[in-house]
């Protein structure tokens, strides 16, 4: 089934759960969604957000024959500390042997993304070099101004064929620098959405859309509310924002 995430067209999710570790994390769309499906498909009946390790899923991209953009990790975060390296190692192999798919991987916890990339070929007794992958795009959540300068050092770290942020749901004005945009080939924003949702400024979203545009970084605007309704891939400025770094051939 195709994924009802706009930027996105297949989600794969070999961990499930996760913690909350900002205020972005107060009203998380997985956490709903895990309580929903307690006690099925593998999330824990009794704590259905608790990280869970999912090594049946590990060949799910394999089935998939057309090239396709897969988030990796939709209803958790690849890089929770309870989710040991060696369980990535295995999830990094399917990408590598899977190169007609681009993986995305959004995390919250950049510094330990770093760490699992720097110490990737120790774990591997491998000399040679293989980050970037041409296929993995990786990202951070900021919902503010703050969350972006706490992780952006560890993101830029990280080798990566695209580096991005998810800015959603967005909870404050997000100024990126000059140094940011050159490093960055993507922006994804969006309101928050479910119960008791925050409220997004309207200025916001502009104001990062007239950075991008200006420093030629892609935009992609999935949802904010318009006249108090929440509403997918709307129109800023007249047009719709669904702009995406092209795909490796």
């Amino acid at each position: 089934m195709p994924s009802k995430i706009e930027w996105t067209d297949d989600t794969w999710n070999p961990v499930t759960g996760c913690t909350p570790v900002s205020e972005g994390c107060a009203h998380c769309y997985a956490a709903r969604m895990a309580n929903r499906l307690r006690g099925r498909y593998g999330y824990p009946a009794d704590e259905p957000f608790r990280v869970t390790l999912h090594p049946d899923k590990l060949d799910q991209p394999f089935r998939w024959r057309k090239p396709r953009r897969i988030f990796v990790c939709s209803m958790g975060d690849l890089f929770h500390p309870d989710v040991p390296f060696e369980f990535v190692d295995r999830i990094t192999a399917t990408m590598m042997a899977r190169p007609q798919h681009v993986f995305l991987v959004l995390t919250k916890r950049p510094e330990r993304m770093a760490t699992y990339f720097e110490t990737w070929c120790v774990r591997q007794k491998f000399t040679g070099t293989v980050f970037p992958l041409p296929n993995l795009w990786l990202g951070v959540t900021a919902e503010n101004q703050a969350r972006w300068e706490e992780r952006r050092a560890d993101l830029f770290e990280t080798p990566a064929a695209v580096h991005f942020v998810s800015y959603e749901p967005a909870l404050g004005p997000l100024v990126l620098s000059e140094d940011d945009l050159r490093r960055l080939s993507w922006v994804v924003c969006g309101a928050e959405s479910g119960p008791g949702a925050r409220p997004m400024q309207i200025a916001w979203p502009r104001s990062l859309c007239d950075q991008c545009v200006n420093a030629g970084v892609k935009f992609f605007l999935k949802q904010m509310r318009v006249d108090g309704k929440l509403v997918k891939m709307p129109k800023l400025d007249g047009r719709v924002w669904n702009e995406m770094p092209e795909m490796s051939q």
